[in-house]
């Protein structure tokens, strides 16, 4: 029963998502078509449906899973190399997918009233609903499949089908000019990144002579073979779960529909990487070299989210950058030698990410913009917006008692232990590096958080011809419910139970078999760091409410702004010269290569043509021609009579 409800996990959201792109899209007509009104309807209920029936899986399979449970079969055999199709589930992949699903079905509730053509549009701007919501639920059955699968092949495949859907997703308006280009170097960077993903999963499929999970653990590889594979893996894992250097297609991902932005930043793309090492970690606790580059890049994408955060004025891009730095948490606690703190960390931000994602898009819709300094003064005509906002934050900066105060924490216990006391799987200095970083990313994601809320929500209204309110029900709805989460989730980690479901065996960690949660004179630190960064937000506010508190970054502003210029940096050393190396490529083909094919046909036509002209000589010219020919052709003979 557990492996049956492990294969229909991702199959129903698939199979939803396959039924969804049968259907056409509504006519692109003033005030749409009835024909349109089914298409949307059904697309509508199909996507609901497979999204409940999804998350109705997982809680069966959250209340089925007692321990580790592995059903597999045979699927090609090609030279003793076995691809298996099964499923690998156990407690953590169950909660998992329970985050998984539940993020998706708010967001397919969502979009039924984010997407609708509204009263004053001259046509039905949601035409493309049914496609919108079927790659939703590819997405979705996509990141499952991640999640159940027990051979590395499977795997991959939702792995590369999730990459495909976020570039249909991002682009969904083609309208705005900077979709379909954030689209496309979503997928391009993301495909850099995939391509050391496969050329570890086949390095290890190689030595195992097997792609099954379970053999690839069991396996006896060397330890170039390991630590060649684990930075192939780490290389998937930095593009898709936007590690540095390949973070830079996460912030211009938001150019896509904002449910869109909560569904890849909270609970499926983005969590793909961190949730893959966890199921291989393993493999990576072998080769400690991986686990001391995870830590480095963990530590810095964690420092330059937070920062490029303090400096935007888009409030999607704001939220954006923080996924970066949380993600850096994440990374952060599987580098240090926890994969129990980086998931619960993972569920927890599944939680309040979906829920301030999904609260921005409520503003925006309400107010037309995305710029922080055309908002302000909401929490009076939105409150509801802004409870929600208020919880969702101080879950992102680690207020107690909410979500992320209690699985940051945990991250930082764990990042602490293996400084002081060198008990992580990498270096003890990558313990300090780790826990260094987190304990400044504190304050800074205190302030950021409070410079959000102070700008959108507090204040005089900056927009004073626009009446904002609170989003209707089926907008307000989701994100109620993802607030109880947001706010209560943390406190499941004193449940031993709970704990149990994400305990990995691997290397001792001091504190991590206490539990998730650690109450103790540690949180102490945290949270001075904590009121530091949200006092010096405050105060600047206070100062002067009709600035911007990210004046007082000075020179650093536009630093910070742009991300350290990385990703200009990377626009001249990568994609310039690969642009002019690809003109080069055309212009050998067209001037070397077609120039010798086409340049042997012209002189061939140009041979025939002389040919043709001279066949073409009138009588006069022909007849004397031929006399003379025939006068040549006698000499010839003649002389040769002589010679002999």
């Amino acid at each position: 029963m557990t492996g049956l409800l492990g294969a229909a996990l991702p199959a129903v959201p698939l199979v939803a998502g396959l039924l969804g792109l049968l259907l056409p899209p509504a006519p692109r007509r003033p005030g749409g078509a009835a024909g349109g009104d089914r298409a949307r309807t059904a697309a509508v209920t199909i996507g609901v449906a497979g999204a409940a029936g999804a998350l109705a899986l997982a809680v069966a399979l959250l209340l089925t899973v007692d321990g580790p449970t592995e059903t597999s079969t045979t699927w090609v055999d090609i030279g003793g190399l076995r691809v298996t199709l099964g499923v690998r589930l156990d407690g953590a992949a169950a909660l998992v997918a329970v985050a998984v699903a539940a993020v998706a079905l708010a967001v397919q509730v969502y979009s039924i009233g984010y997407l609708r053509r509204g009263p004053h549009d001259d046509v039905d701007v949601d035409h493309r609903y049914p496609p919108y919501a079927a790659q939703i639920s590819l997405f979705t059955g996509a990141m499952l499949l991640v999640v159940v699968s027990g051979d590395l092949i499977m795997l991959l495949v939702g792995w590369e089908v999730m990459g495909l859907c976020s570039y249909l997703l991002i682009a969904h308006d083609r309208r705005l000019a900077g979709a379909p280009a954030a689209a496309m170097k979503a997928f391009l960077v993301t495909r850099v990144g995939d391509v050391g993903f496969l050329l570890g999963i086949a390095l290890l499929g190689v030595s195992t002579g097997s792609f099954r999970i379970a053999d690839v653990l069991a396996h006896d590889h060397s330890g170039a073979t390991l630590t060649a594979a684990g930075l192939l893996l780490l290389a998937g894992v930095a593009g898709k779960s936007a590690q540095f250097p390949l973070h830079t297609w996460l912030p211009d991902a938001m150019a896509g529909p904002t449910p869109i932005s909560a569904l890849i930043h909270a609970a499926t793309m983005v969590a793909a990487g961190v949730y893959a090492v966890t199921r291989l970690y393993p493999l990576f606790t072998a080769a400690p070299v991986t686990l001391t580059v995870l830590g480095v890049l963990g530590a810095i994408t964690l420092l330059l989210g937070a920062l490029a955060a303090t400096a935007q004025d888009d409030i999607k891009r704001v939220l954006a950058w923080s996924t970066v730095s949380q993600l850096g948490y994440m990374t952060g606690a599987l580098a240090v030698g926890s994969p129990s703190a980086a998931l619960f960390h993972l569920l927890t931000h599944a939680a309040f990410k979906a829920l301030l994602f999904l609260a921005a898009g409520a503003v925006i819709h309400a107010v037309g913009t995305t710029l922080m300094s055309e908002m302000g003064g909401l929490r009076r005509s939105m409150p509801v917006t802004f409870w929600c906002t208020v919880i969702g934050l101080g879950a992102l900066a680690g207020v107690p008692p909410l979500a992320g105060f209690w699985s940051k924490d945990g991250v930082l216990t764990v990042a602490e232990s293996a400084a002081l006391e060198g008990t992580g799987p990498a270096p003890s200095w990558v313990g300090w590096l780790v826990w260094l970083a987190g304990l400044l990313g504190v304050a800074i994601t205190a302030w950021y958080a409070g410079r959000l809320l102070l700008r959108a929500f507090f204040g005089e209204p900056r927009l004073p011809l626009v009446t904002p309110h609170d989003p209707p029900a089926v907008l307000r709805w989701p994100v109620l419910l993802l607030a109880v989460p947001a706010a209560l989730l943390g406190l499941a980690g004193f449940v031993g139970a709970f704990a149990d479901r994400l305990r990995f065996a691997t290397v001792p960690v001091a504190g991590a078999e206490d539990g998730l949660v650690h109450v103790g004179p540690a949180l102490l630190l945290p949270l001075a760091l904590l009121a530091v960064g949200a006092g010096l937000v405050w105060a600047g506010w206070q100062r002067d409410r009709a600035a911007d508190p990210a004046t007082a970054l000075g020179p650093l502003r536009p630093v910070f702004a742009r991300a350290f210029r990385l990703d200009d940096a990377q626009h001249t050393l990568v994609v310039r010269p690969v642009r002019a190396l690809a003109r080069l490529a055309r212009n050998g083909d067209e001037v070397v290569v077609d120039g010798v094919v086409e340049g042997s046909g012209r002189a061939a036509s140009g041979l025939g043509a002389g040919l043709a002209a001279l066949h073409r000589a009138a009588l006069p010219r022909a007849a004397a021609g031929v006399l003379a020919g025939a006068l040549l052709i006698g000499l010839a003979a003649a002389l040769l009579g002589v010679i002999q």
